[in-house]
C-alpha cells in the first residue's frame, strides 16, 4: 500500500510504492542512464570524488590515533608481535617521530582536501541530477500532453500529477543523493574493513563476531518499525481524507444534519492512529533499549579486548582509538544500508511507472511552436458519413449508430436532442479527440486522416459550456488563441466578443489576473473571454458546445451577440438545449439515440405535423 501525504495544495498525494529488486526491475532502472549520458563528463568525475571523499574521511580516525600515540610517552615505540598479523602493512601507516603539531597540520591539510572533494561530489551530482531530471520531466510532460482524450478520460489527474511530482522526485533523489550515499557507503565499508584488519586482525575478527549480529537485529527491528510507521501515516491520511471530504461537501453535511456522523467517522479514524502509534512506540522503545545496551556493550567488549592487547604489547593506545572509530564508521554504514535499500525499492517502483508512461504512443501532434504555424487553409466543408462510435471504456455501448450529416462552407449547423443523444460526441469526433469505429469523416472532401492533427486543429476552435481559463492575466488568456497576436489584435478580439467593456472597467485592465480556472470572473465574463480567444484564432470551423446554457438572460444576450460575430463567415456547429439560440441556423440536425432523426431549417422542421423538433419546441417555448 502506498504511503499518502498531502501536498502544498492540500490534495492527496501518494508516496512512491516499493517493488521487489529483480533483474527486470534493475534493467528498467538502467534506462535512466540514457538521461545521465549527456552529462557523463560531470557524472563520472562525481563518482571519483565520492571515492576520494570517502577515502580522505576515513584517514581522520587514523590521524587521530597517531596523534594519541605521539602524545603518550613510550607509545611511539614500534609494536613487535606476531599477533598483529599484518604488522608489516601497518608500518606503512606509521608516523613514528612525527610531532603533535606535524600530525595536526597533516590532519587539517587532509580535511581541507576532503572538503573540496565533498563539495565537488555534491555539486556535480546535483548538477547531473537536476539536468537529467529536467530532461525526463520534459519528456514525460510532452508524452502525457500528446496523449489522446480517451487516455485522460480513463486516468485520474491526481495520479498523473503524482507521476510528475513524487515519482520523478524519488528518481531525482536517487541520482543526486541515494546513489552518492550508497557508493560512499560501499567505499567507507571497504576502506574501514581494510584499515581495521591492518591495525589488528585479531581485534577485527572479535569486532566482526559481534557487530554484524547487532546490525542484523537492528535492520529487522527497523523494518518492523518503518512498517508500523507507514501504517500510522496511512491511517492519518485517511483521517485527512475525512476532513477534506467533509469540508468540501459542508453544504451537504449541514443540509442532512450529519455533523455528529462525520465527527464519529473522524474520531474513529484518529483513534485508530493512536492505537497504531502506541503499538509502534513499544517496538521503538524496545529497539532503542536494545541498541543502547548492545552497541555500548559491544564497544565496551571491543575496548576491553583491545586494552588487554595493549597490556601484552600487541596494540598501541592510538591504534585502539582508531580501531574503535573505524568500527563505528563500519557499523553506521551497515545500519544506513537498510534505508538505502528501502529507497532503492521506491526508486525501482517510480522508474517502472515513469517508464510505462514514456513508452505510451501519443497522438501525432507537433510539440514545436515553430511547426504549429497554420499551413492549412480549410474552406470549411465537413461531412460525416455513416459514423459509428463507442467510447474506449465502454466498447459494448454504441453512442453513434450510423450518423451522417454535411456542412457546407460558412453554414451554421445546429445539433439538438435529449441529453445522452450523442451531440457532444459528434463535437469530439469533429475535433478528432476520438477516432470513429466506422464510417468516414472528411474535411473539404478529403479524409480527416490525411491531415495532421496539429494542422487540422489549428483551423478549428471550441467554445465549451464549462470554459477553462488559465491562471494568468486576461491578456494571456485571450492571446492563447494566437500567441503572436499584437495588442491591437487582442483588443479588437475582445471588442468583437463584447468583452472590452467589462475588461476596461477593471483597475488593471487586460493585466487583471483571472485566478485559478478563471474563478475571479463571472460565467458570462469567462464565456466572452473564451469567445475572444476563438475570434483571435480566426478558425475555419467553429464548435460551440452549449456555450450559453448556464448563463442568466442578460449575460446570455451579450454572449449570443458575441457568438453571432464569431460565427460570421465560418462553418459552425452549435450544440444547444435552448432552442431559441439556434432558430436562425442554416440547418438543424435532431439527434436521438446516436442517429439523425430529422434535418432541415427551423421553418421546415416546425412545419412537420408530428416532428420530433416540433415537440421539443412546444415543450420548451410558446412561439409568437
Amino acid at each position: 500500500m502506498a504511503r499518502r501525504s498531502y501536498n502544498s495544495n492540500g490534495s492527496l498525494e501518494k508516496e512512491p510504492e516499493k517493488v521487489k529488486i529483480t533483474k527486470e526491475s534493475l534493467k528498467e532502472t538502467l534506462h535512466l542512464y540514457s538521461y545521465i549520458k549527456p552529462y557523463r563528463n560531470k557524472f563520472f568525475p562525481s563518482l571519483v570524488f565520492i571515492a576520494l571523499s570517502a577515502f580522505t574521511t576515513m584517514l581522520y580516525p587514523l590521524f587521530l590515533g597517531k596523534m594519541i600515540d605521539a602524545a603518550v610517552p613510550g607509545a611511539a615505540a614500534e609494536v613487535q608481535s606476531p599477533a598483529m598479523g599484518m604488522g608489516s602493512m601497518a608500518n606503512y601507516l606509521d608516523f613514528t617521530g612525527w610531532s603533535l603539531g606535524e600530525i595536526l597540520v597533516l590532519m587539517i591539510g587532509v580535511l581541507a582536501i576532503q572538503s573540496v572533494f565533498s563539495f565537488m561530489r555534491i555539486y556535480l551530482l546535483t548538477d547531473v541530477g537536476e539536468r537529467s531530471l529536467a530532461d525526463m520531466r520534459r519528456d514525460l510532460y510532452s508524452k502525457l500532453i500528446s496523449q489522446p482524450m480517451w487516455f485522460f478520460a480513463e486516468q485520474r489527474v491526481g495520479d498523473l500529477s503524482s507521476r510528475m511530482s513524487s515519482d520523478l522526485s524519488q528518481i531525482q533523489d536517487a541520482i543526486s543523493f541515494t546513489l552518492a550515499e550508497f557508493l560512499r557507503g560501499i567505499f567507507t565499508l571497504l576502506i574501514g574493513l581494510s584499515l581495521i584488519f591492518i591495525i589488528s586482525t585479531k581485534l577485527a575478527l572479535v569486532m566482526l563476531a559481534v557487530v554484524p549480529l547487532i546490525a542484523v537485529v537492528a535492520v529487522v527491528f527497523g523494518m518492523r518499525i518503518r512498517k508500523m510507521a507507514r501504517k500510522a501515516q496511512d491511517q492519518l491520511a485517511d483521517s485527512g481524507s475525512v476532513v477534506q471530504e467533509t469540508f468540501s461537501g459542508i453544504t451537504v453535511v449541514k443540509a442532512f444534519t450529519a455533523e455528529a456522523r462525520e465527527l464519529a467517522r473522524y474520531s474513529k479514524s484518529i483513534f485508530a492512529v493512536v492505537d497504531t502509534a502506541i503499538s509502534n512506540a513499544r517496538y521503538r522503545g524496545a529497539f532503542v533499549s536494545f541498541m543502547i545496551f548492545s552497541v555500548f556493550g559491544a564497544i565496551a567488549f571491543v575496548v576491553w579486548f583491545g586494552a588487554s592487547m595493549i597490556k601484552t604489547g600487541e596494540l598501541k593506545m592510538g591504534q585502539l582509538t582508531s580501531f574503535v572509530i573505524f568500527s563505528a564508521f563500519v557499523g553506521a554504514t551497515f545500519a544506513g544500508f537498510a534505508d538505502m535499500f528501502s529507497n532503492l525499492q521506491k526508486t525501482l517502483g517510480a522508474t517502472q511507472r515513469v517508464r510505462e508512461l514514456l513508452r505510451l504512443q501519443g497522438e501525432d501532434v507537433s510539440l514545436d511552436d515553430h511547426q504549429q504555424k497554420q499551413k492549412l487553409d480549410l474552406k470549411g466543408e465537413v461531412e460525416l458519413q455513416d459514423i459509428r462510435f463507442s467510447y474506449p471504456s465502454r466498447q459494448d455501448v454504441e453512442v453513434l449508430k450510423g450518423l451522417s450529416l454535411k456542412a457546407l462552407p460558412g453554414q451554421q449547423i445546429a445539433l439538438v436532442g435529449p441529453s445522452g443523444a450523442g451531440k457532444s460526441t459528434v463535437a469530439s469526433i469533429l475535433l478528432r479527440f476520438y477516432e470513429p469505429g466506422g464510417g468516414m469523416l472528411t474535411y473539404d472532401g478529403k479524409p480527416a486522416a490525411s491531415y495532421s492533427l496539429s494542422e487540422l486543429r489549428s483551423q478549428m476552435a471550441l467554445v465549451p459550456q464549462e470554459v477553462i481559463l488559465f491562471g494568468g492575466s486576461i491578456r494571456e488568456n485571450i492571446a492563447y488563441g494566437k500567441p503572436s497576436a499584437t495588442e491591437e489584435e487582442i483588443h479588437e478580439a475582445a471588442r468583437k466578443a463584447n468583452a472590452s467593456g467589462f475588461i476596461e472597467k477593471f483597475p488593471e485592465g487586460y493585466d487583471t489576473l483571472v485566478g485559478e480556472r478563471g474563478i475571479q470572473l463571472s460565467g458570462g465574463q469567462r464565456q466572452r473571454i473564451a469567445i475572444a480567444r476563438a475570434i483571435l484564432k480566426d478558425p475555419s470551423i467553429l464548435i460551440l458546445d452549449e456555450a450559453t446554457s448556464s448563463l442568466d438572460s442578460e449575460s446570455e444576450q451579450l454572449v449570443q451577440e458575441a457568438l453571432d460575430n464569431l460565427m460570421k463567415g465560418r462553418t459552425s456547429f452549435v450544440i444547444a438545449h435552448r432552442l431559441s439560440t439556434i432558430r436562425n441556423a442554416d440547418q438543424i440536425v435532431v439527434i436521438d439515440k446516436g442517429r439523425v432523426q430529422e434535418m432541415g431549417s427551423h421553418a421546415e422542421l416546425v412545419a412537420k405535423t408530428d416532428g420530433v423538433y416540433k415537440r421539443m419546441i412546444e415543450m420548451q417555448f410558446d412561439w409568437d
